[in-house]
């Protein structure tokens, strides 16, 4: 394999953990208003190759298992008797943050993606001379 190829396989891994923390994180912000809701991460994991570079894997899906927040609303219909029911425990200023995070990490492997993409181009050009 090329060190090309190796660069781009590497700013790919990169691009789908940070394309499914947005995802995860989009839909922590759709539901933040979602009664028993439990905030979703995801971890990542360095995959070490046979060479010095290691790509990023996403692991499991897990649930935030801090304290949902208490709602009183004696007028909804899953408030107990004493007119309170559990919320979901989705910070939405956590959530921004983490999708700017997301964004930017996506931006930058998008970058040497190009870079990478561009090399290669211009190292073909050159031997074509």
């Amino acid at each position: 394999m090329s060190a090309f190829s190796e660069a781009l396989s590497v700013t790919a891994s990169g691009l789908r953990a940070q394309a499914s923390r947005l995802r995860l994180t989009s839909e922590n912000i759709a539901n933040v208003d979602t009664p028993g809701y439990r905030r979703k991460m995801v971890p990542f994991n360095l995959e070490q190759g046979d060479n010095a570079l290691a790509r990023v894997r996403t692991g499991s899906v897990n649930l935030d298992r801090s304290e949902l927040t208490k709602i009183h609303d004696p007028a909804h219909p899953l408030a107990d008797a004493n007119g309170e029911y559990e919320g979901s425990n989705v910070n939405l200023i956590i959530e921004m943050a983490d999708a700017r995070e997301a964004q930017r990490s996506y931006e930058a492997n998008l970058k040497m993606f190009e870079q990478t993409r561009d090399m290669s181009k211009g190292l073909m050009d050159l031997l074509r001379r």
